[in-house]
């Protein structure tokens, strides 16, 4: 064991081992602690096991969220997806492309923690499982030092990723610690990619449904997601409400088009012109799941046959199924988050170098910062890009 590597990265999930990586094909000596038994826990539980790994299509424009939208555009530029795919390439690892640009891989995530640490291996990288930090301070001969709970690192420099507050068993608030302690602005935090919650009166409704799918156009705050929804006992779940759930904010309405694919209001129109004494809810179960209509018509709307069904209240069904409004409780939190929106703000940081300002010699990569991606690969190619490209100046 080198005592005294280059750098100290703390943190092996996906932002700290490519980071690693880029600093040990440098020549630089490179320790990475990490807390967990093993590295990369959480590219192994994500995508279902199989790791959406990256986005063919992630815009640095476009499919990021931060108080400073430019931040990340030097370094998705300089990591592109394509880096990283001829990376799983060379590697050989069957992968295929899911949806929307997802690429996952055909077998298992464990083929991406190999790839990594096959990557560590050749580039000289020592790896300490089993390492809680807790505290980091400037050395007093340079440098600094990073205690855990079984002992101390010292290095010129350190490299913060320890990630962010989603899936706390599996990620660490260190550099949030560290950002308080050294007086430095953080965007606040909240759960993001993560399913939303009943109120107690829609939990009664519709709890009954979990386990239902379907296809439809969810909107929050302008900003609109085509996509499957999932009912669940607690809520809402799907990659549809993942996604709004970065845009949603207490109080606001969620509103859901549970028929993104017709205008409703015409289409019961014509089915009460066509066929008059069909029921209404022997119309909607055509194009919705059976025991969804069966709620709907037994809380929400009036099951009468079409013909004796007022035009106005035909319009009304049909508005309220192309905007069915959905208040949200809250979020099921950090536990299920996929990552953390907010974060340590973009103006401590080089986006060129992502070295603390404040701190020379510190740097901070992936979700602890404030740049938040969307669901589909987006967060992985950021800690891709954000760890390479930092390791390209240690």
């Amino acid at each position: 064991m080198n005592d005294n590597p280059d750098v100290i990265v703390v943190g092996g999930g996906a932002s700290g081992l490519m980071c690693a990586i880029s600093a040990g094909y440098r020549g630089r000596s490179v320790r990475v602690l990490e807390m967990g038994p093993k590295v990369g826990l959480k590219i192994l539980v994500s995508g279902g096991g199989r790791c959406n790994f990256t986005n063919r299509r992630a815009d640095p424009r476009e499919h990021f969220l931060s108080e400073n939208p430019h931040f990340c555009i030097s370094a998705l530029r300089r990591y592109t997806p394509e880096d990283f795919i001829a990376m799983v390439d060379a590697a050989g690892i069957a992968y295929h492309e899911k949806k929307l640009g997802q690429l996952f891989c055909n077998d298992s995530a464990r083929d991406i923690v190999a790839m990594l640490l096959q990557h560590c291996e050749w580039a000289g990288v020592e790896i300490c499982l089993r390492q809680r930090v807790t505290g980091l301070s400037a050395a007093g001969e340079g440098g600094y030092l990073v205690e855990t709970e079984t002992g101390r690192h010292r290095a010129p420099r350190v490299v913060l990723a320890s990630g962010g507050l989603s899936m706390p068993k599996i990620a660490s608030d260190l550099a949030f610690r560290v950002a308080d302690r050294q007086g430095l602005a953080r965007v606040p935090t909240r759960a993001a990619l993560v399913p939303l919650t009943w109120r107690a009166d829609d939990k009664a409704r519709y709890a009954t449904l979990s386990g239902i799918s379907l296809d439809a156009v969810v909107t929050v705050g302008g900003v609109s997601f085509r996509e499957n929804i999932l009912f669940t006992h607690r809520g809402l779940s799907g990659p549809a409400i993942l996604q709004a759930s970065s845009y949603w904010r207490e109080g606001e309405p969620v509103l859901i088009n549970l028929l993104p694919a017709r205008d409703a209001a015409a289409w019961l129109r014509s089915a009460q012109q066509e066929t008059p004494r069909q029921y209404l809810s022997t119309v909607l179960r055509t194009a919705l799941p059976r025991r969804l209509v069966e709620v709907l018509c037994e809380t929400v709307f009036p099951d009468d046959r079409l013909g004796s069904v007022p035009a106005a209240v035909l319009q009304a069904v049909g508005e309220r199924l192309n905007a069915w409004p959905f208040q949200p409780n809250g979020t099921e939190g950090y536990r299920t988050a996929e990552v953390t929106l907010g974060g340590i703000a973009t103006s401590e940081v080089s986006s060129k170098t992502f070295e603390l300002r404040k701190l020379p010699g510190v740097h901070v990569i992936g979700e602890a910062l404030d740049v938040t991606g969307w669901l589909g690969g987006y967060n992985f190619q950021w800690a891709w890009a954000s760890g390479w490209c930092c390791g390209q100046y240690l």
